[in-house]
C-alpha cells in the first residue's frame, strides 16, 4: 500500500553547506515503504518530545528509527546502506531476530544495540546503525566504505519490538540529532539547518497497512503482516475493515467506512484515547443473508485537530 507523506513542518534546506551529510539508511521509499518511527528525545526531563514537538521519541531516546511496516517487509529482505563515506570501526553479528517481548528473547547484558555497525566517517563524525538481521552483516572492522554501501539487512535483534534500523550519530563524542544538530529547533519553526542530504519531511502520523477480512484480525498478525485479500464469498461471515498505523495522539479521530454495491454498509469514528506510538483499530458488519456481489470499498481517514492529516483507500470484490 502506497500512502502520501504528510509534511507537517516544513524543514529547513537539507545539509549543511560543505559539511557532514547522512544519505537514507535503508533502501527503500520513505514514507511508502518505510518511515520514521522514532525520532531523538528533545525533552532533557522524564517527558519525551520529538524536534517536530511531536511524540514520536520516547524518554532517552538517541537517535533516529527508520521502521518497516511490518515483519513480513523485514522477511522480504530490505538493505541497510551506509549513511555516508568512513570507515568500520566495528561489527556485531549472531544476536536473533526477536522481539524483546517474546519469551523466547535472549539477555541482553549490555547489547541493546543487537546486531550492528559503528563507522568512523573522519573529522569526529561517526555513526551507529542498530538492530540489524541476524547473519547479514557484509563489512568488517576496517573496511573503507562509501555512501550506500551494503552494510546488511534490516532486522529485529537487540533492544526493540518492531523491524527497523536506528541511527545515532556523533560528532567528537557528542550525540545529535541529524534534524537538528544545532539544537536550535523550537515549536512551530523549523530547524536552521540538517544532516540530511536529500529532503526528508518530518511525519507525525502515518497509515502502515490497512484490509478487510471476515473477522477482526489479531494484532499480532497485523504487525507480522497481513497478505491483502482482494475477493471475499457473498456467504462471508462479516466484512471488517481494519486499518495501522503509527503516530497516534489522544483525542485523533480515526473514520473507518465499508461502502458496497447497495450503499453504506458501515461508517463509525473513532476517538483514539491515548497516544501510542503504533495501535490498530478495526469496524466491520456481520452478514443479514448473503453480501450483494459487486465491488466494496473501504476507507481510513485520521482527524487531528479538525484536520485531516492523512487517508487510505482499499477495495475487494465479493463475488
Amino acid at each position: 500500500m502506497i500512502r502520501p507523506i504528510l509534511t507537517v513542518l516544513t524543514l529547513a534546506p537539507a545539509g549543511m553547506a560543505g559539511a557532514f551529510e547522512l544519505a537514507l539508511p535503508l533502501d527503500c521509499r520513505l514514507g511508502e515503504t518505510c518511515h520514521i518511527q522514532n525520532y531523538v528525545d528533545r525533552d532533557a526531563d522524564a517527558g519525551w518530545q520529538d524536534f517536530g514537538c511531536g511524540a514520536l521519541s520516547y524518554d532517552g531516546h538517541d537517535g533516529t528509527d527508520f521502521a518497516l511496516p511490518t515483519r513480513a517487509a523485514m522477511e522480504a529482505g530490505v538493505n541497510v546502506l551506509a549513511p555516508a563515506a568512513g570507515t568500520v570501526r566495528g561489527v556485531r553479528d549472531g544476536m536473533p531476530d526477536v522481539s524483546r517481548d517474546d519469551p523466547a528473547a535472549p539477555p541482553l547484558e549490555g547489547r541493546d544495540c543487537g546486531n550492528g555497525v559503528a563507522m568512523d566517517h573522519g573529522d569526529g563524525w561517526e555513526t551507529q546503525l542498530c538492530h540489524m538481521m541476524q547473519g547479514s552483516i557484509a563489512v568488517k572492522a576496517g573496511d573503507r566504505v562509501e555512501a550506500g554501501t551494503v552494510l546488511g539487512r534490516v532486522g529485529l535483534s537487540g533492544n526493540t519490538v518492531f523491524p527497523h534500523v536506528h541511527i545515532a550519530v556523533r560528532k567528537d563524542g557528542k550525540k545529535l540529532d541529524p534534524f537538528d544538530p544545532a539544537g536550535t529547533a523550537t515549536c512551530g519553526a523549523p530547524p536552521a539547518q540538517d544532516l540530511w542530504a536529500g529532503d526528508i519531511a518530518y511525519d507525525g502520523f502515518g497509515f502502515l497497512d490497512a484490509g478487510f477480512a471476515d473477522a477482526v484480525p489479531d494484532y499480532a498478525a497485523i504487525r507480522n503482516g497481513i497478505p491483502p485479500r482482494l475477493v471475499f464469498p457473498a456467504d462471508a461471515p462479516a466484512l471488517v475493515v481494519w486499518a495501522y498505523f503509527f503516530g497516534a495522539r489522544q483525542g485523533d479521530a480515526l473514520t473507518l467506512s465499508i461502502d458496497g454495491p447497495e450503499g453504506q454498509v458501515i461508517r463509525q469514528e473513532i476517538t483514539l484515547e491515548r497516544t501510542q506510538a503504533q495501535a490498530f483499530r478495526a469496524t466491520g458488519r456481520k452478514a443479514r443473508g448473503p453480501w450483494p456481489v459487486g465491488i466494496y470499498k473501504g476507507e481510513a481517514v485520521l482527524v487531528r485537530d479538525g484536520a485531516e492529516v492523512e487517508r487510505t483507500s482499499l477495495s475487494i470484490t465479493v463475488e
